[in-house]
């Protein structure tokens, strides 16, 4: 069961892994599922969800992108500052099948990454798709290759692999490869897109919403009709997916007001 206070931890490594995004791991015992996440509390300014970007059985790290406060505020700290952590929450992949397909699209490359080393250990065939906006984004990318997956990039601009969303370079792919199953995270309009046209392959995406208490009770981060990103996910599958009205539409701001993608 998660622990709903904060632990506080003391910050063991930072890593700068791209432009602005940051890597930093942390004490935390205890088992977890890739695709489950935290709530990082960073003292004097916020509470923030965060998902994991390595699940150690004792150490654990979070990967980020520096586009708030509250981000910028976390990727400030250095070893030996403190944070709480609150957690692990959520349901977590669920890795099936013998022929893999990952897609990650910025830092949604982050979580993915557990998902996908544990396919590898469990001797699957891998292939993932990163997919950033320009070179100097990219990150991890030695990371996966080191599990033995296949890994392919895109860039929005160009600068490094297939020119093109990642979604572009999955459906490529997807009309010449037979896959198993599809996991992916990132912006939702890549995932939504990437529904489409996956067809009836047996499909995993991790949604984002805005949250507050992880535990279901305020219902901030509610998408559909009423369904609770924070325990209900946030992991979700296709056929949950196409019964979410606002899946790659909207999602809402802290005030609750629609915000389309």
């Amino acid at each position: 069961m998660p622990l709903n206070q904060p632990i506080i931890t003391t910050i063991r490594t930072r890593r700068q892994e791209a432009a602005d995004v940051t890597t930093i791991s942390f004490r935390y015992p205890g088992e977890m599922k890739p695709g489950q996440f935290f709530m990082v509390w960073i003292p004097g300014v916020d509470e923030i969800p965060m998902s994991v970007s390595a699940i150690a059985p004792t150490i654990k790290a979070i990967t980020f992108r520096t586009i708030g406060d509250a981000t910028q505020a976390l990727s400030e700290l250095q070893p030996g500052d403190q944070l709480g952590i609150r957690g692990p929450y959520g349901n977590g992949f669920t890795i099936t099948g013998k022929r893999l397909l990952f897609v990650g699209g910025g830092t949604g490359i982050a979580m993915l990454a557990p998902a996908v080393e544990q396919a590898r250990k469990k001797n699957r065939k891998v292939t993932v798709l990163l997919g950033v906006t320009t070179k100097n984004q990219l990150f991890f990318e030695k990371r996966l290759q080191r599990t033995g997956a296949t890994v392919l990039v895109s860039t929005d601009d160009g600068s490094y692999g297939f020119k093109g969303f990642a979604s572009d370079l999955a459906k490529e792919l997807l009309k010449k490869e037979t896959f198993d199953a599809v996991y992916t995270c990132g912006p939702e309009p890549m995932m939504h897109a990437l529904l489409k046209f996956s067809y009836n392959i047996p499909f995993q995406a991790s949604l984002e919403r805005y949250m507050k208490c992880a535990i279901g009770i305020c219902g901030q981060c509610c998408v559909g009709k009423g369904v609770r990103v924070c325990v209900d996910g946030p992991i979700f599958d296709g056929k949950a997916l196409k019964k979410i009205q606002d899946f790659g539409v909207y999602r809402r701001d802290a005030a609750g007001r629609k915000t389309f993608f």
